[in-house]
């Protein structure tokens, strides 16, 4: 390289955005993604040691793969070359390669290639690469916002070590936009900004896992905010909200305004009305609630709120909330308003929670008495001297799987706790009840 050359690297970087200036050049400066490059996993130890095997990067925008890529490409002796599968056609990768042979046979090092975005990459321009990454004449690390078991050759995965990236969490989010700002050598530091602390923890929110997109609005925000009186740039909470194009929701979480949306969510789908249920679900969501909570209200509500009235809404819940952990956002939306408008929409029943409210009171307030011989276990050795499990009749044997006969301790029979509705299902439990009981429905 040349004084020339020198130059216009050194007026590149300066000039390129606050994301990829900022970019981390050792994994010590690598935010988040701790199960994959924690000091005890593999993929740091193969980093370390210099010893990476082909390996492909899948996940969200900004998480992280491509500064994984140059860290790897700081860290290793061998050759690093990268290319961009949206550009690259078939001679690009027919110099990579060649160059890569000359390396190895001239010098005895390495090539490593980073495709990013290779799910781009059609089957024919995978299926080329596949004898020299077999060969060990390239090592391979690809980046793909799609899912590479369906993007990419089989071939190809079978010989490279799939790595999830995940989104980057508020607090990493945090910590790269405080960098950002105090950094004077790659970040912001010399215009000395300050960001007010609900603007940061929006931001930090707002931008969902994705550090380039925190970046830009700091970035945007520091280069077109006036200087106030003392001399600094002040980022507020309605800068960060214009400079990232989202509108604030005023929600706290650990304030008032979060526990009366919480309220209006659950007594909206308790009240059987879907479209306030769901309109609080979008405020919780736009204002970055966390999805596993939301997902434990709806739970509770389905228990506590439809019960007996329609089973099946405890099963849609808990669906729900398996699905969302296995999603993530922003599909798990989706999923939230289905489960949501389920439970809207199903006949009420408190009857369930009722019950066991009943049950803990009694428990509570009157002495605990044995429960009766009849029902105690009869299967150890010597239960039957005892007189354990005489006299009790087995449902099964009579008519209708049912027979008359004392469940609650003595003192308490005829103690009713659970009581069932007319309400969905309910009605039936009822109604079945009556019938066995020889009862008027």
């Amino acid at each position: 390289m040349d004084l020339f050359d020198y130059m216009r690297e050194q007026n590149k970087q300066k000039d390129s955005p606050l994301a990829s200036r900022l970019r981390p050049v050792k994994l010590e400066e690598v935010a988040g993604q701790r199960h994959i490059i924690g000091k005890d996993k593999l993929l740091y130890r193969a980093i370390v040691a210099d010893k990476l095997s082909s390996i492909i990067f899948y996940g969200p925008p900004g998480t992280g793969k491509t500064t994984l890529a140059k860290v790897i490409a700081n860290a290793t002796s061998a050759e690093f070359t990268q290319i961009n599968a949206t550009s690259a056609g078939k001679k690009d990768m027919e110099n990579v390669v060649q160059r890569a042979k000359d390396t190895q046979g001239m010098y005895g090092r390495k090539t490593i290639l980073f495709i990013d975005e290779i799910h781009r990459f059609n089957k024919g321009q995978q299926d080329y690469l596949l004898p020299f990454v077999e060969d060990g004449t390239i090592i391979l690390i690809g980046a793909t916002t799609e899912n590479p078991y369906f993007e990419v050759n089989n071939a190809l995965l079978s010989r490279s070590v799939v790595f999830e990236l995940k989104p980057l969490a508020r607090e990493d989010i945090r910590e790269i936009i405080l960098r950002a700002l105090t950094d004077s050598e790659k970040g912001m530091g010399a215009y000395q900004a300050r960001i007010e602390e609900d603007a940061l923890e929006f931001l930090a929110d707002a931008a969902n896992g994705d550090a380039r997109a925190a970046l830009t609005a700091v970035e945007l925000g520091v280069l077109t905010t006036p200087r106030s009186e003392d001399g600094k740039i002040h980022l507020t909470l309605a800068v960060a909200s214009e400079c990232i194009q989202k509108r604030v929701v005023r929600y706290d979480k650990s304030g008032d305004n979060h526990y009366d949306t919480v309220s209006a969510f659950i007594k909206s789908m308790r009240g059987s009305d879907p479209d306030a249920a769901v309109y609080y679900l979008a405020r919780m969501l736009y204002a970055g609630e966390d999805i596993r909570f939301i997902a434990r209200r709806i739970i509770i509500c389905a228990a506590e709120d439809v019960g007996n009235a329609d089973p099946q809404a405890l099963t849609v819940a808990v669906s729900a909330a398996q699905a969302v952990e296995r999603i993530g956002m922003p599909e798990a939306q989706i999923i939230l308003s289905q489960a949501v408008a389920y439970v809207s929409c199903a006949p009420k029943s408190n009857a369930a929670c009722l019950a066991v409210s009943r049950a803990m009171e009694a428990v509570r307030d009157t002495q605990a008495k044995p429960v009766p011989v009849h029902l105690q276990d009869s299967h150890y050795q010597g239960a039957k001297r005892l007189g354990h499990g005489s006299g009790y009749l087995y449902a099964h044997d009579y008519p209708n799987h049912y027979v008359e006969q004392q469940y609650l301790p003595d003192g308490m029979e005829g103690r009713r706790f659970y009581e069932p509705t007319e309400n969905g299902y309910e009605r039936q439990i009822r109604s079945h009840m009556a019938f066995l009981k020889g009862e008027s429905p």
